[in-house]
């Protein structure tokens, strides 16, 4: 008895959370940039003598889903709108026909739910709207329907509004369109990362289920994906970056002539040029697609540039430096490869600069040298077990 006692007590512990510390306070700004916005909204538009809430409180709790988990299907844009005011129109119809307000209270919060399933717009702080409108008190039931719009829209579509542009401005994706890497791949002809593993076994586990998870399921496919890729490339621990990478790399400094950048690219075969400092240290990148930026668009496209270069000196529009893109993303020689995984699959790198313990470039990788470093090694465990 003691032991399932104690296993249910531990239950209540609460699981460790993932996000980092950034992340949590990008979101306790965003929330308190959103909330600000919504309530200064309601102020201007309203007047500060308005008989309406410049704030009600389930704009708090979808503050919460909007800024701290962006990616979930309760926080998407028509959760919030569809929700918020299907939610209010069932909440100030209950309040009229019934005069219990527990009653009213307990119905509308049922019919509520039901309505969001039948909507796709399912959104916990909904609940609270329709609670809100019965039990508001004579200030909101003396609204009406106008409740749905004065406060429940506007307040809705402020605080939706502060959130597209906070996730925009702070570079996070939202609204969230899940699977958008997975449909491309699919679209381009590229098979799944797991041929034993596909969409159709993950949506039929799913319907089995038979409840809602606070994921979606692109979103769930994609996780499954590569944990199962980062337990394949586990088998390959003792590989390091420095083991698979190409060396010595071509480097160029941030004087370094476009044509010269060019040159070296085709003489070179490669697809980019890490830019470096006189100790070797990565300041830039410059890709093909940089040089080819610069140097296409016709005799239109170079008429719109004469005034940059007119207004520029003649180095800055012909060196490495002007064309670099600075936001380099580095992996240390001695880092194993299975971090290389998520760098690649998730955040669209294709060439990688290598850095020694110094943080000195030392080499560069691709996605062919991952593939080529695992189909060595494979090939040599195979010999080994032979």
């Amino acid at each position: 008895m003691r032991p399932v006692l104690a296993r249910w007590i531990a239950s209540f512990v609460p699981s460790p959370v993932a996000v980092k510390w950034p992340e949590r306070l990008r979101s306790g700004l965003g929330a308190l940039l959103g909330i600000a916005f919504t309530g200064g909204s309601m102020l201007l538009l309203l007047g500060p003598t308005a008989n309406i809430p410049l704030l009600v409180a389930p704009m708090g709790a979808s503050a919460v889903l909007l800024f701290a988990v962006p990616a979930s299907p309760l926080a998407q844009p028509w959760s919030i709108i569809g929700g918020n005011l299907v939610s209010a129109t069932v909440g100030v119809a209950c309040a009229t026909l019934i005069a219990d307000p527990i009653d009213a209270a307990a119905l509308a919060i049922a019919i509520a739910i039901c309505a969001m399933f039948a909507l796709r717009c399912v959104h916990p702080p909904s609940g609270a709207v329709a609670l809100t409108a019965v039990l508001g008190g004579p200030s909101i039931h003396s609204l009406g329907f106008r409740f749905v719009l004065e406060p429940i829209a506007l307040q809705s579509f402020a605080l939706l509004t502060s959130a597209i542009v906070f996730h925009a401005l702070t570079g996070h994706r939202y609204p969230h369109a899940a699977g958008q890497s997975a449909a491309k791949a699919q679209a381009a002809g590229h098979p799944p990362a797991n041929p034993g593993f596909t969409r159709a076994d993950l949506d039929a586990v799913l319907a089995r289920r038979g409840e809602l998870l606070d994921i979606d399921p692109a979103d769930l496919e994609s996780v499954v994906n590569e944990a199962q890729m980062r337990a394949y490339v586990r088998t390959f621990d003792e590989l390091t970056c420095a083991d698979i990478m190409s060396h010595p790399v071509a480097s160029i400094f941030a004087t370094t002539t476009t044509a010269t950048a060019a040159d070296l690219l085709s003489r070179r075969a490669v697809k980019a040029l890490p830019v470096v400092d006189t100790t070797q240290r990565v300041i830039g990148i410059v890709t093909r697609a940089d040089l080819m930026q610069y140097g296409s668009g016709g005799a239109l496209a170079a008429l719109f540039r004469l005034p940059a270069r007119w207004l520029a000196s003649d180095e800055a529009t012909r060196t490495a430096g002007a064309l670099m893109t600075t936001d380099v993303c580095t992996i240390a020689a001695a880092t194993p490869i299975t971090e290389l995984v998520p760098i690649f699959a998730n955040f669209g790198h294709h060439h990688i600069p290598v850095l020694d313990a110094q943080e000195r470039l030392v080499g560069m990788i691709t996605q062919a040298d991952v593939i080529s470093g695992l189909y060595r090694q494979t090939q040599q465990q195979s010999r080994q077990a032979a």
